[in-house]
């Protein structure tokens, strides 16, 4: 068995292996199986059960000893996420909210596993902040791959993008693969980090694993079963912040009302004429495909995004949202915004620093180290602090717009959460009345971190 740019070669097995590894392929050009570097274990185990030697020539690498600088004592709830991740054959996903610990559990898993790993982030940022705790508390030396750096060590903090672009060369070089925001893990350019690896203990970690495709089944057979899901609502006080989520319904003006009712009526004719059904799972590809082709259809998707930017970016919640800075005046608040154009307008409109896709990574350093020490006082952004972002002193959260996706706003949720004696947080959400938003802000309180203290202004 030989390791070949994220696959694997295996010559001289019985075409009924194929049976036990289903996806291991006839390969007409070498004249030998081939099966993705993922198959590795299935592989093994299947030849041991059937009794057979295994010259691994695949595997490049031998167990790693690890040790922390420190005893660190795990809260109840890691100590259960790793029992059932161990129990699982090291290998799942654990799904714990934001400011749970999620990084301390896989120094547990990494100390326990003793192989080098390859851990897998989706940001610049994240890949800075595992490289600093892992550095802080493990007695090895840490790689990094991204950002330019590329530093390949027993132990690898990467990101999704440069792992997608190295793992046909790494993926044999590492025995446990953790992936941090495993969600990310379905997007086609990023399965083939899970595919290419050879590592047969996987630790998939994330706040919310589900998504809006419905494709978190991909995400089980990449990295294993959902081993532990641990709740906010089990969490509050002992290791997150208790908090209220306050909604506040605030009116269109009267020309923004009459152009939204506009754009809608556009939007809406065409969804119906079409016979386009949103609950489908394909519903909202079926009217972006239609509205390419079909005659009318370039004017509903502007009449959509029309509409949509009225109800997301009406003039009242700008002055709603200048409320709450005047009540909050010595904490520490982050503003969040469906798109860069809103949050470079409260940037400009309030004076106010802010951070997206576009800030350069010395200017994002220097905010963010800002607003940790209380120098900035507030934070405006569109989607980039949605996750894996350290920002314990952050109290006071207000969602100007976004989308109805559940993951994103329970990792907002989750920003303000970071556990600080006598904390209590605030989410704040600003909702244009009469509008989608309503039904978006409805869908997105379906989660269990939204069944709890909560009110409604208008």
């Amino acid at each position: 068995m030989r390791f070949d740019r994220g696959t694997l070669l295996l010559s001289g097995v019985d075409e009924s292996l194929k049976l036990v590894v289903p996806a291991l392929e006839w390969d007409e050009r070498t004249r030998e199986w081939r099966a993705p570097a993922a198959s590795y274990r299935a592989i093994v185990l299947a030849l041991r059960d059937q009794g057979q030697a295994v010259d691994d020539l695949a595997r490049d690498y031998a167990p790693l000893p690890l040790t922390l600088r420190q005893p660190i004592t795990p809260r109840e709830h890691q100590t259960q996420a790793l029992a059932a991740w161990v129990q699982a054959g090291r290998r799942g996903v654990v799904q714990l909210p934001t400011g749970a610990g999620k990084t301390i559990l896989a120094l547990f898993a990494l100390v326990q596993t003793e192989r080098p790993a390859l851990i897998v982030v989706p940001t610049i940022d994240l890949l800075h902040q595992w490289h600093s705790v892992l550095s802080a508390n493990l007695g090895v030396e840490i790689g990094t791959l991204g950002g330019g750096e590329r530093d390949i060590r027993q132990i690898t903090v990467t990101t999704f993008d440069s792992a997608a672009l190295y793992i046909e060369r790494l993926g044999n070089q590492f025995g446990l693969l953790i992936v941090d925001e495993c969600h990310h893990l379905p997007a086609p350019q990023y399965q083939s980090v899970a595919l290419g690896a050879v590592a047969p203990f996987r630790l998939g970690l994330t706040a919310t694993v589900e998504r809006a495709d419905g494709r978190e089944s991909e995400i089980f057979k990449l990295l294993g079963p959902l081993v532990y899901e641990g709740r906010i609502d089990q969490m509050l006080a002992s290791v997150l912040s208790p908090y209220d989520v306050v909604n506040i319904e605030v009116p269109l003006t009267a020309n923004e009302k009459e152009r939204y009712l506009a754009a809608r009526g556009v939007y809406t004719a065409f969804i119906r004429s079409q016979g386009i059904n949103f609950g489908a799972p394909d519903g909202w590809m079926e009217f972006v495909r239609r509205s390419a082709r079909m005659p009318g259809g370039k004017d509903a998707m502007r009449a959509y995004r029309e509409q949509r930017r009225l109800a997301q970016a009406s003039s009242a919640k700008l002055t709603e949202l200048w409320r709450i800075l005047a009540e909050h005046l010595d904490d520490r608040i982050i503003v969040f915004t469906d798109d860069n154009e809103m949050a470079y307008r409260i940037g400009c409109d309030f004076v106010l620093p802010v951070l997206t896709h576009q800030t350069k990574l010395a200017e994002r350093k220097r905010l963010l180290s800002a607003f940790r020490d209380g120098t900035l006082k507030v934070m405006v952004t569109s989607k980039v602090l949605n996750e894996g972002v350290d920002v314990p002193e952050a109290r006071v959260g207000v969602v100007i717009s976004g989308s109805g996706a559940v993951r994103e706003h329970v990792q907002r949720l989750g920003r303000l959460l970071r556990h600080r004696p006598g904390k209590r947080a605030i989410l704040y959400e600003l909702v244009a009345k009469d509008t989608s938003e309503i039904n978006v802000n409805q869908r997105r309180k379906q989660h269990h971190a939204y069944q709890g203290p909560s009110e409604i202004r208008g």
